[in-house]
């Protein structure tokens, strides 16, 4: 008999919040491996794209040295390629939600796209051939794989999707920590064409190589041994309920992008973004003033990598226990105080302060990603989560603009003392900012009780 022909037997379930799930399928009877299998598969391509990110400011020299780039001018095309990777979520989501769109086209999709990204820096040296290649196509293809890995897990890992998602995402962030070390000790002018082809080969043999073996579940799904019932009164499994609690009524994107909490929160999130794409796009540049030669910056650039990823699920395990908003807070103000460090570092050259300052950045700069897409479901429900959580991550690309392109103008103008400065500024604006998130549908306050002034007074009462 085959797959298509199998026949799995499930119920339909409803909880306490009217929300419907489809109980009882194994992931053995419905993909022949179990759901940890997803998990796995998602972390290498995520892995591999992320270099197109956290490794380019790593390549930036070599790059300038064989190009002849000025610094504003290489670092703009990270800043386009921030806003085709980001902007291309939401409509993913929506075909991906519809299911118009499989996750294997995708990932295929997006593997060819990044491999081109790659190998258009590899082999042109003029800043247009690379904003086409780079920027748009390998931008749009590491999109592509970002919504794909993110949402084939989500479906999979409904009753723990902020966890298994965040882990998935932190490896955008520490896979590449390979790469960037790397870059930082061997790569220059004469090996970048030969280094960037082979990285283009790896890129695609592993992400196209995974993706083939990406599949959606069921509409609905649900794990068998969860109940759904008990998870959603935050039992079973699921301790950040009662801190974090349901919301209101399901939103559709539409309806999210009309509430007054979502430009508070997509303003908040362009600040953060600006400030930690900022820190991942500029370290390397920043650390090769120091003289503590390739190793320090190979150390700064690593650990600011590294702890961005390790730190996504940190704080979201945080937030199941202190709350969503009181976590953000934490790690935006954390944020906050690696600029001021690094600003430190800037002025008296302490190699030890900027260490410490890209660790607190890797920490500040990576926790409040998936904090946002937990609020984002909390906030307007599970229907369309995917959906909403792709309006609220495009505001990444407002951050790649203002936090890389405005940013290589300002260190250029500024130095880095101040821009560092600015940056912080930024980090304790978005935190104070967080205060203003309150979740939709509820009532701002509380109605008064009145007492008509034309009503007698029994006289029982009289004194």
């Amino acid at each position: 008999m085959g797959e298509s022909d199998r026949s799995v037997a499930f119920q339909e379930v409803r909880d306490w919040y009217g929300r419907s799930y489809r109980v009882g399928e194994d992931p053995m009877d419905l993909i022949g491996r179990p759901r940890s299998s997803v998990l796995r598969k998602a972390w290498v391509p995520m892995a591999a794209v992320g270099v197109l990110q956290y490794g380019y400011g790593a390549a930036v020299p070599a790059l300038m040295a064989r190009n002849g780039w000025g610094l504003p001018g290489a670092f703009w095309l990270l800043a386009v390629w921030t806003v085709f990777q980001a902007g291309v979520g939401f409509p993913t989501a929506y075909l991906r939600e519809r299911r118009r769109l499989g996750p294997r086209a995708v990932m295929i999709t997006g593997a060819a796209l990044s491999a081109l990204g790659l190998v258009s820096l590899a082999h042109t040296t003029s800043l247009f051939g690379a904003l086409l290649g780079y920027s748009v196509l390998g931008g749009i293809g590491a999109g592509l794989v970002y919504a794909a890995c993110t949402s084939t897990v989500a479906k999979w890992y409904p009753e723990r999707m902020a966890g298994r998602v965040s882990r998935v995402t932190g490896a955008f962030a520490y896979g590449s920590v390979p790469f960037i070390v790397a870059a930082v000790i061997g790569l220059d002018a004469s090996n970048l064409a030969l280094v960037f082809d082979v990285a283009a080969v790896v890129l695609f043999l592993l992400v196209a190589g995974t993706g083939m073996y990406f599949r959606d579940p069921p509409a609905r799904w649900w794990p068998a041994d969860v109940d759904p019932r008990a998870w959603g009164l935050g039992r079973s499994g699921n301790p950040g309920r009662r801190k974090n609690p349901p919301a209101v009524r399901e939103y559709s994107a539409r309806q999210a992008m009309r509430t007054r909490v979502m430009p508070v929160m997509y303003a908040i999130l362009i600040g953060a973004g600006s400030v930690s794409l900022f820190n991942a796009a500029f370290v390397v540049v920043f650390a090769t003033g120091f003289a503590g030669g390739a190793g320090v910056i190979a150390l700064a650039a690593g650990v600011l990598a590294g702890v961005n990823g390790a730190g996504r699920a940190v704080s979201v395990g945080i937030s199941d226990r202190v709350g969503r908003c009181a976590t953000l807070n934490v790690v935006l103000l954390v944020q906050a105080m690696a600029q001021l460090l690094f600003a430190l570092s800037a002025i008296t050259g302490s190699m030890v302060a900027m260490v410490v300052a890209a660790a607190l950045a890797g920490l500040g700069g990576g926790g409040f990603y998936p904090l946002f897409a937990s609020i984002a479901r909390e906030y307007f429900g599970e229907q369309s989560a995917l959906e909403v959580h792709g309006v609220v991550y495009s505001a990444k690309a407002g951050g790649g603009l203002l936090g890389v392109g405005l940013a290589a103008l300002a260190v250029t103008s500024w130095g880095f003392a101040a821009t560092f400065l600015v940056a912080a500024f930024v980090s304790l604006g978005s935190a104070w900012a967080t205060g203003a998130l309150q979740r939709p549908g509820l009532p701002s306050t509380l109605p008064l009780g009145r007492v008509s002034k034309s009503r007698s007074v029994p006289s029982h009462y009289a004194t």
